[in-house]
């Protein structure tokens, strides 16, 4: 079986290009640093994973990550080579995104929010919805 599950901060706002043909398909570039166990001095170790978004992740990055986003990745490891220039055998790993997630605070989720059209659907911070006190007891039915 071939699954990451990884979570850390967007190092910047993902690169998108399409492929050329008929019906192109966005794929989207990006960084994930990923903060690491503490290093035997205390200090954060952090590692820096490219990840790659194809079809309709591809279109999520691009209209929803930006650079310091809070999220989460689930996808495949891959690896790929190619000769460059020289003749060299050159080899890249990186991570195939499936899917995302947010993981960001309060002010990442109405940053996103204040961006998109869509109403907010989070939940308030002390974590209750209001009561509509225009509703009755007469008018439930239990």
């Amino acid at each position: 079986m071939n699954k990451s599950i990884l979570m850390g901060r967007l190092v910047r706002d993902p690169e998108i290009r399409y492929s050329q043909g008929a019906s192109p398909v966005a794929v989207a570039n990006y960084t994930l640093a990923v903060n690491r166990r503490f290093k035997q001095q205390g200090q954060p170790d952090v590692d820096f994973i490219n990840i790659v978004a194809i079809g309709k992740n591809g279109e999520f990055a691009e209209d929803w990550l930006h650079k310091g986003n809070m999220i989460q990745v689930v996808g495949r490891i891959q690896v790929r080579s190619w000769e460059d220039n020289e003749g060299k055998k050159r080899y890249a790993t990186e991570v195939v995104a499936e899917e995302h997630y947010f993981c960001g605070g309060k002010s990442e989720t109405q940053n996103r929010a204040s961006s998109n059209s869509q109403p907010d659907t989070s939940a308030p911070s002390d974590g209750f919805y209001p009561i509509d006190e225009s509703v009755n007891d007469d008018d439930l039915p239990f």
